[in-house]
């Protein structure tokens, strides 16, 4: 796996971790709001779950078509760096001194 696969992993996975942190909190936030508030928001209550429980289910699937995605990505660049690599180490050339031109002039 090389460097920029592992990257955009890592950061799928911390974005997957953060929406799984925040709909959780909500759903203390819920529990917590509705024992305090009282019996009046049940109804509420009970239409923010089933919202977070279909954003949960939305998520996770989401979730398995990006990490999909990605690794075909990964595949296809691999093939095309294998079967052109004068082309790919000069293009990486180019974008590297680009970079560094840009750098550079701050």
């Amino acid at each position: 796996m090389n460097d920029a696969s592992r990257t955009l992993k890592e950061g799928q996975q911390r974005l997957a971790k953060d929406f799984k942190a925040v709909v959780t909190d909500a759903e203390h936030l819920l529990r917590h709001a509705v024992r305090d508030a009282g019996q009046g928001y049940g109804e509420a209550r009970e239409r923010l779950e089933e919202s977070l429980k279909t954003a949960r289910e939305e998520f996770a699937r989401l979730e398995g078509a990006v990490v999909d995605g990605a690794k075909r990505a990964g595949s296809v660049t691999d093939g095309y760096v294998r079967q052109h690599p004068w082309e790919s180490i000069g293009v990486g050339a180019a974008v590297g001194l680009l970079i560094g031109l840009l750098i550079a002039r701050r």
